[in-house]
């Protein structure tokens, strides 16, 4: 009777292996397990990869962009303080002596120009007021007579103390609406001394100290506001790093928080401070979204050079995994793995990739937590992440 032995064929290589290996040295793990390795090979790798199609992605939020050479901003880091933007900030004050009546407005409250904001009186606005009727009415009287009748000094006299009532009834704060409304009524119970001020710019009302019945003087400041889509940010820097700054050079803006905001030098001032030592660049920056507030602390990052071109990837598109720092590559269609990297200098959000990528390569630049935690979870689960 005969008898067919078959045997597997990793068997006879790991048998051969271990007849002509020298007593006393042992084999390499994958030497032994080489014939095994051919049903498990990449189990590792498959357990890192996250499928996920271009619909999905979309879906979540999860965007790829390519791997490219570009110039890295060299930066200048300095401590700044967010202020109001005074190029569009105004005060409001009485310009004569008066008592509050009426407020019309509070702190926060968003005016556009033309707002009523408080309403005061003053014994020399009545005072004017009622010169105002008198003047506007002999001035009325004479016009009609006309030249004719009445001399040529009677009738500039006239019309010119009708000129300068209304423009002292002006100056005193009431409208050029108002005042003429007074001096076509030719009614003196009128003149009681009332005023109303109106906002002179959209903005937001950022102080308003006083009280109703209160008794202000002139240049008494009532409220203060701000148009806050823009502000400044006044930055310290160094008598040498303010000589290599201009007006007009990019500025990028964090917050502790670790916003971002985009800004520009708008000038530095060319004396430096008796007791910081410091120069002051004021940088204007847009706050449309009204993220910034006057009196943080944030700090700048201006630009003052450019490095050579260098491959570089988004500093967000960088994670740490496995004592690793990576980023996820895109193969395919739908695959995402994580890629180890060398990474080397930062600057202005931008981090070099000295090896683990090529140009061209597309990788992972939003939602990377998303896909980390897909990826950990497929571990934990055994199989792809979804």
């Amino acid at each position: 009777m005969t008898f067919e032995l078959k045997l597997d064929k990793s068997i006879l290589l790991a048998g051969a292996l271990l007849l002509i290996a020298p007593i006393g040295m042992s084999l390499p793990t994958h030497a032994i397990a080489a014939g095994a390795e051919e049903d498990g090979h990449g189990e590792e790798k498959e357990e890192n990869v996250v499928e996920m199609n271009a619909a999905e992605r979309k879906k979540q939020g999860v965007e790829v962009a390519r791997v490219s050479f570009r110039a890295l901003n060299q930066e200048i880091s300095a401590p700044g303080e967010v202020s109001f933007d005074q190029y569009q900030s105004s005060q409001v004050t009485p310009r004569i002596p008066a008592q509050i009546l009426t407020r019309h407005v509070k702190l926060g409250d968003h005016v556009a120009a033309g707002d009523r904001l408080v309403t005061l009186s003053s014994v020399q606005m009545a005072e004017a007021q009622g010169e105002l009727i008198v003047a506007s009415r002999e001035w009325k009287r004479v016009k009609n007579l006309g030249k004719k009748v009445v001399s040529d000094r009677r009738y500039i006299e006239a019309k010119v103390t009708a000129q300068q009532a209304r423009a002292k009834v002006l100056a005193f704060g009431m409208t050029a609406a108002a005042t003429d409304q007074l001096a076509a009524s030719e009614d003196a119970t009128k003149a009681v001394g009332a005023f109303t001020l109106f906002a002179r710019q959209s903005g937001t009302i950022m102080s308003d100290d006083f009280v109703i019945g209160e008794f202000v003087q002139p240049g008494r400041v009532l409220f203060e506001i701000t148009d806050e889509s823009t502000v400044w940010v006044e930055a310290r820097l160094s008598a040498s790093e303010g000589s290599q700054v201009e007006a007009g050079a990019p500025v990028r803006i964090q917050t502790s928080s670790g916003s971002s905001f985009a800004g520009t030098i708008l000038q530095v001032r060319h004396q430096v401070d008796e007791t910081t030592r410091t120069l002051s660049a004021r940088i204007s920056v847009d706050n449309s979204a009204d993220q910034l507030h006057a009196g943080e602390f944030v700090t700048a990052f201006v630009e003052s050079g450019s490095s050579d071109p260098v491959l570089a990837v988004p500093q967000q598109a960088v994670t740490l995994m496995g004592g690793q720092t990576q980023v996820f590559t895109l193969h395919g269609t739908d695959e995402l793995e994580p890629t180890p990297v060398l990474l080397g200098q930062e600057r202005g959000g931008w981090v070099e990739v000295k090896s683990g990528l090529s140009a061209g390569d597309q990788i992972v630049v939003s939602q990377i937590f998303k896909v980390k935690s897909q990826v950990l979870k497929s571990k934990m689960g055994g199989g792809h992440g979804h």
